[in-house]
């Protein structure tokens, strides 16, 4: 007996964790600084840890009125139906869910390249192909001409906006002319798991006139809830029955709910980490010794390659590692001359910028 033939797939390569990192290299965990993930260095709301704590008695019960109540406050903040809410176990659950609503076996989706491997990695876990989109050198314009010229009536056409791992933003109106200029029968899904960093309109808008976009959300990044896995998809208004037919019973749990709602109403702390990141991103592009592209994320894009030549990441990233910082090696995004620098704290990006200037200096 065999699985089916997964040839095709491909494994989701995510960034080392620190401790990971201590064990290889025999050290303590506390004297790393991990920035390649894109997660909160402010961690969690200690509102959301307070829910977290207070909600653990419970958790013997399905979450079935947190789920509710969450739902409610989401559509409450984003002003549309609370049925327009599809709570996923992470923006990647939101993916599947929106994946088993459109796709028929070979059906094609249209992503980014470079780009999220998730995007791709559910289509096919759904029985659907995947094309590409290039993003091309020198600054991998996220615009609507981009999109269209490699379209070919894909099902699903992916947008990140933020994009990951540039920081690039499409434009309210380039999604709007995507939309537009697309097939009846295809859904433009526009992941904005970063929007909270960015000053881009959210592509929220276009759904009062549209029945062919939804966007996704997450509250990995400016929440800091990485960890509890919590995401959502908001559809369009005729989408909406389709999720009970579509969802993993109680996919969002009691303490993720829960801790989201206490996240949604701690503005501060939002203010705070959104601050936070814009200081560092301005930080990383003037005192870096590479090109380090314009990002609307918590993240940014650096050429290592004039400094260490064209496959210079993983070199970067092993002898950045040894001294203690742990970045995000781009070779898996088709990227092999760029690594990606999550913004911390002050602290942590003046030391990042420190030890990778000295690095590319070698």
């Amino acid at each position: 007996m065999q699985p089916r033939d997964l040839s095709a797939h491909v494994a989701y390569q995510a960034g080392r964790g620190i401790e990971e990192v201590a064990r290889d290299l025999g050290v303590d965990p506390a004297t790393l600084t991990k920035l390649a993930s894109n997660e909160n260095p402010h961690g969690p709301s200690p509102d959301a840890i307070e829910a977290i704590q207070d909600t653990a008695p419970g958790i013997s019960s399905y979450p079935k009125a947190a789920h509710a109540d969450l739902t409610a406050a989401i559509a409450d903040r984003w002003d549309c139906d609370p049925a327009q809410v599809w709570l996923a176990n992470g923006g990647d659950g939101a993916l599947d869910y929106l994946a088993r609503a459109t796709l028929e076996p070979g059906d094609t989706v249209l992503v980014p390249n470079p780009g999220f491997a998730y995007y791709g990695m559910s289509a096919r876990f759904h029985h659907g192909d995947v094309a590409e989109y290039d993003l091309s050198r020198p600054d991998f314009a996220l615009d609507a001409e981009t999109v269209l010229s490699q379209y070919d009536d894909e099902r699903v056409v992916y947008l990140t906006s933020p994009h990951n791992p540039t920081g690039g933003t499409f434009s309210l109106d380039a999604v709007e002319t995507i939309a537009a200029e697309t097939d009846d029968d295809t859904l433009v899904v526009v992941d904005e798991a970063y929007g909270e960093y960015a000053e881009t309109e959210s592509a929220r808008t276009l759904l009062d006139d549209r029945d062919d976009v939804a966007i996704l959300r997450t509250f990995s990044k400016a929440y800091g809830l990485a960890g509890i896995r919590l995401g959502y998809a908001i559809v369009p208004e005729e989408w909406a029955d389709a999720y009970a037919r579509v969802n993993t019973p109680f996919a969002a749990s009691e303490l993720a709910c829960r801790a989201g709602l206490a996240a949604m109403d701690d503005d501060e702390h939002v203010e705070k980490s959104v601050e936070t990141a814009q200081w560092a991103r301005e930080y990383m592009r003037d005192e870096l010794d590479a090109p380090v592209f314009e990002s609307e994320g918590n993240f940014v894009l650096v050429d290592v390659s004039d400094a260490r030549g064209s496959e210079a990441a993983a070199t970067v990233f092993e002898e950045a590692q040894r001294e203690g910082l742990i970045v995000r090696d781009c070779t898996s995004f088709g990227l092999p001359g760029c690594v990606r620098v999550t913004c911390g704290t002050e602290e942590e990006t003046r030391e990042a910028v420190t030890v990778l200037n000295e690095v590319l200096s070698r």
